[in-house]
């Protein structure tokens, strides 16, 4: 964004979904300590969503159309909140939360996806943006399909919540690969 000077193709709302669930994540730094490294890595995610954030509300928010930006995120939020309070492993606050962050990180790109659809087109960085965050979340299933060959260990809340948001991506996948990976602009099909 400093680069172009536009925050032209992204959805605000996306990022703010993407803030709420590394704060609500991370609130654990209040009161635990685990590592300088785990530390760094969570003020970093919840610093640099918050700097988006305000990129694009304060030094670039001429760039940003809130007309195309138009998916309704309360139905995200209330539908993780609701996921969270059924599906966590312990009824506490800092757990439910935890769960919250899982459910909705799972659906945050939806606000994005629906501007792409309307837009029918992205700028090239954009694509590359949102297949980056894809390819993070798809990665998760190697690292799923390890911890439980060698540690035993599987969680079932993040298992069906990256399945879905790895799910969500798949039309997008299957587009930057026959587009953009092949020199062509990001184009929806008509």
């Amino acid at each position: 964004m400093r680069e172009s000077r536009s925050c032209a193709g992204l959805s605000f709302k996306s990022q703010a979904l993407y803030a709420v669930v590394y704060v609500t994540r991370y609130l654990d730094l209040l009161w635990g300590y685990s590592s300088f490294y785990n530390t760094i890595m969570k003020l970093f995610f919840i610093g640099s969503s918050l700097s988006i954030l305000y990129l694009m509300k304060v030094k670039f928010k001429p760039t940003h159309d809130p007309n195309i930006d138009t998916f309704k995120i309360e139905y995200l939020l209330s539908g993780s909140f609701f996921m969270s309070l059924i599906f966590t492993y312990k009824y506490t606050i800092a757990e439910i939360l935890w769960s919250f962050s899982i459910w909705l990180e799972s659906v945050a790109i939806l606000p994005q996806l629906f501007m792409l659809q309307r837009t029918g087109e992205a700028e090239s960085l954009t694509t590359h943006y949102l297949f980056a965050l894809g390819a993070y979340r798809a990665l998760y299933i190697p690292n799923w399909i390890y911890r439980w060959l060698a540690e035993g260990f599987v969680d079932p809340i993040a298992i069906v919540a990256g399945l879905i948001q790895t799910v969500l991506y798949s039309d997008f996948f299957y587009i930057y690969y026959n587009k953009v990976l092949r020199g062509k602009k990001f184009e929806l099909p008509q």
